[in-house]
């Protein structure tokens, strides 16, 4: 496959991945090990090794969300959203840093990647945001966004375009993400879930 149509399938099927989870709809998890698996290549391909690490991350993290979601899913097909404590939320954020300053540490010794503080940081801060997608948490939402657009930066410079353009798509996905989770958690009475 040529590197640019592997690029457009992968935007295919992660873009059709973030709406169905914005949705909350347990397509949005086979749809994802997919997406993944073709990033995985381009990422290669580009030489970001620690995005190509990270999709094999978010392939362990997609299965373990589709269990979760599975055992709480509703009549109607969706899942119930759950809170996030302020305290646990700040713990996850700082493993993250960490894993991302020692990651980045250890691209820029051993390997030739392009961008290997920067790559690391967004892959650290990117496990941490599908941990919460994993666990149903609303703040998920709020990260991703954070991450997306710096995310559009760093592939711009890449010349990876499609993908740069894939995540301001993303960035909007988020945001639609956040107000659906937000209104499904007040109507669910979930505590605190809206604003976490």
């Amino acid at each position: 496959m040529s590197p640019a149509l592997l690029e457009w399938s992968a935007v295919i099927a992660s873009a059709l991945g973030v709406w169905l989870m914005a949705q909350r709809r347990m397509l949005a998890w086979p749809v994802g090990l997919l997406s993944v698996g073709l990033y995985a290549l381009v990422f290669f391909q580009a030489r970001l090794y620690s995005d190509m690490l990270l999709q094999g991350a978010f392939a362990a993290f997609l299965a373990y969300g589709w269990a979760t979601w599975h055992r709480q899913d509703k009549p109607d097909g969706r899942v119930a959203i759950a809170p996030l404590a302020a305290r646990t939320g700040a713990l996850h954020l700082a493993v993250g840093v960490a894993f991302g300053l020692a990651l980045g540490a250890a691209m820029h010794t051993w390997t030739n990647a392009a961008l290997p503080w920067l790559d690391a940081m967004l892959a650290a801060l990117s496990l941490v945001a599908q941990w919460w997608q994993a666990r149903r948490h609303t703040a998920t939402w709020w990260l991703w966004i954070i991450v997306d657009v710096v995310y559009v930066g760093m592939y711009a410079v890449k010349s990876l375009h499609a993908t740069a353009a894939l995540y301001l798509v993303f960035v909007a996905l988020a945001a639609s993400g956040l107000q659906a989770w937000k209104k499904a958690a007040r109507q669910e009475g979930t505590p605190g879930a809206a604003h976490s």
